[in-house]
């Protein structure tokens, strides 16, 4: 009979016994009883299996990165090894509270060949313990044990990684935050406590529609050329000034002016009347005239009607001829530096608030004075201050044939753009005659505000900066890939010295680029201005074709160019699709087809990034 308080498993085993027991062969019977205790370990023994078979994989990476610190340390003794590899090893395996450190057979030695090499194992808890199937005996203990083995080569390689992160407006909200968490990850992975005898840095380069090199702004792209005061601004008049002595409050207003001297159809200015204040600052045409008198017209050919006008108190005003038919603006600004056909912004005029903010042809100029293409008659008096910018490439601000024909005018922000010319491929470092491109995004100026960080050792500082990163703009990613190679480059040494790369010499340091990014590149630069074509309106767009082509064609020149120096780079799809430019874009980029990561999500890029921070320190480890 069976008992009624054994468990459903075996009562069922009970039952088949029984059947088994009235087959006159008997083979079946026995073949049964000997494969059943296999079947059921089998059964309930793999998911122990499993879990010590992740725990291994995670115990080598753990143990990896303890055999590095251990190795990078300055100690050479088994003990002071040990101690150092020990605290890093305990600190990786905080994450897996499921097993346990057998410390008295983990070991670090140094052997003669100056390799460190660790031996550890870790117990892990079962989920089937004691399991014991007759006749074979007992299978599973309460734990399962796991080891794993490394060897560092103290003889190693400084490492030197430079983030490149695409911080593009697709990128808002919960992709941002999965990307800083993968990225503070790996910079854990990378980054080592103990920089002696070799040493492990990462540098940071946030990237949309630019990159903001922060107070490495003059000394790669130039300093730009700003603003003089202005001092006066007045009608461009010629000629002697006259006296006015009456003006008729009617249609039309006749001046009275003794041997004035004008000729119909002369453009003349009036200014300083008492009473008739209505015809102060402004140009008319003369009709009707005589010796001493003649009437105002407006340039259409309209008589001027004063009979609603104030009453002209004495004898007061005066009136001078204009010098072009436009009674054009004069304006004071010492040393202003503009040539005829330039253009020029005004900002900051008090009075004359019309020409603020405007871009104007630029004529009739000398060292200290120009004319502007403003109608002095819709102007109101001039009182004081103002500032006159140029408005050609290399000033403050840039105007432009935007792709309507029309004229547009951007200023130019703290970021920067493609380098063009000779070394637009190349790390070379830069001249004056080879910037890396100045950006004019729009009037206000504006670029994105996390800056590039040179390569560090400080693991908090460099945490602080990616949980600082913010997204905006559309994917300049060949700006980018251009910024990741410089932060790692010699070349670039000389503005960050305390941060340079160190000399091209793979034996000596690996230096290793990340690109990421999740979207199609869409933003090239025709001086310095988005260009014809792509991601910006029409409005805003520079009316040309950009100055180093489509923005594809300048990656993969870069990426060709960097790894022939010996860098090793890596990239990161970030949801990018099946279809589009970019995925082929980071397939060709990466240094080998295992270099390249398609992450579909944040699980994804994580497991990516910690891929990549397990390879990258790898390579350092002799087997």
């Amino acid at each position: 009979m069976a008992d009624r308080d054994d468990p459903p498993l075996l009562l069922a085993l009970k039952a088949v016994l029984r059947r088994l027991r009235s087959d006159v062969g008997g083979n079946v019977a026995m073949i049964f009883s000997l494969t059943l205790p296999v079947l059921v370990l089998m059964t309930l023994g793999g998911v122990d299996i499993h879990r010590a078979s992740t725990v291994r994989v995670n115990l080598q990476d753990a143990l990896d990165a303890a055999t590095l610190a251990a190795a990078r340390s300055p100690y050479t003794t088994d003990e002071d090894l040990s101690r150092v590899g020990l605290a890093a090893l305990r600190g990786n395996l905080q994450a897996y509270p499921d097993i346990i450190l057998r410390e008295d057979q983990t070991t670090f030695v140094l052997d003669n060949d100056s390799v460190v090499i660790a031996n550890s194992k870790v117990d892990v808890k079962t989920l089937v313990a004691n399991l014991i199937l007759p006749p074979y005996g007992k299978f599973m203990d309460d734990y399962l044990p796991v080891g794993a083995h490394s060897e560092v080569d103290r003889s190693s390689r400084n490492i030197e990684v430079a983030l490149a992160l695409d911080m593009s407006g697709s990128m808002n909200g919960q992709k941002l935050r999965d990307l800083k968490a993968a990225a503070k990850d790996l910079v854990d992975l990378i980054v080592q406590p103990v920089q002696t005898p070799y040493y492990s840095r990462v540098a940071l380069v946030p990237w949309s529609y630019s990159v903001n090199p922060g107070s490495y702004l003059n000394a790669v792209r130039g300093t730009v050329t700003g603003s003089t005061s202005i001092t006066d601004i007045g009608v461009n008049l010629t000629g002697p000034q006259h006296s006015i002595t009456r003006a008729t409050r009617k249609r039309p207003v006749v001046i009275t002016s003794p041997g004035h001297g004008f000729a119909n159809g002369d453009v003349v200015w009036i200014s300083g009347v008492s009473g008739m204040s209505q015809i102060n600052d402004k140009a008319f045409v003369v009709a009707g005239r005589s010796n001493n008198t003649f009437q105002l017209n407006d340039r259409h050919g309209n008589w001027i009607d004063g009979r609603n006008y104030g009453r002209l108190y004495g004898s007061s005003g005066r009136i001078q001829r204009c010098q072009d038919t436009d009674c054009s603006v004069v304006v004071t600004s010492a040393r202003h530096g503009l040539r005829d056909n330039d253009h020029v912004y005004i900002t900051d005029v008090s009075g004359m608030t019309e020409v603020n903010n405007r871009t104007h042809l630029v004529g009739n100029t000398t060292t200290d004075t120009f004319t502007i293409d403003m109608d002095a008659a819709d102007l109101s008096p001039y009182r004081s201050g103002g500032r006159s910018w140029c408005a050609q490439e290399g000033c403050t601000y840039y105007a432009f044939e935007n792709e309507n024909r029309d004229l547009a005018t951007h200023r130019i922000s703290d970021c920067v753009t493609e380098r063009t010319g000779d070394e637009a491929y190349t790390d070379a470092p830069t001249t004056r005659s080879d910037r890396v491109g100045r950006h004019f995004p729009d009037i206000s100026g504006d670029c994105m505000e996390n800056t590039i960080q040179p390569l560090s050792s400080r693991i908090g500082e460099i945490k602080a900066n990616i949980d600082d990163l913010s997204v905006s703009g559309s994917t300049a990613g060949q700006i980018g890939i251009a910024w990741g190679w410089y932060m790692v480059s010699p070349n670039f040494g000389s503005l960050w010295p305390s941060s340079a790369g160190a000399p091209y010499n793979t034996a000596e340091t690996l230096k290793a680029v990340i690109i990421m990014t999740d979207g199609e590149f869409n933003a090239p630069y025709c001086k310095g201005v988005m260009a014809r074509g792509y991601n910006a309106p029409n409005s805003e767009s520079n009316n040309c074709a950009p100055d180093n082509g489509e923005p594809y064609a300048q990656s993969r020149a870069l990426c060709d160019a960097m790894k022939a120096q010996g860098v090793v780079v890596y990239t990161v799809g970030f949801q990018i699709g099946n279809s589009g430019n970019a995925r082929s874009l980071l397939r060709y980029c990466a240094s080998t087809e295992s270099g390249f990561y398609d992450a579909g999500s944040g699980t994804e890029l994580s497991e990516a990034f910690n891929a990549i921070g397990r390879d990258i320190t790898k390579l350092r480890i002799s087997r």
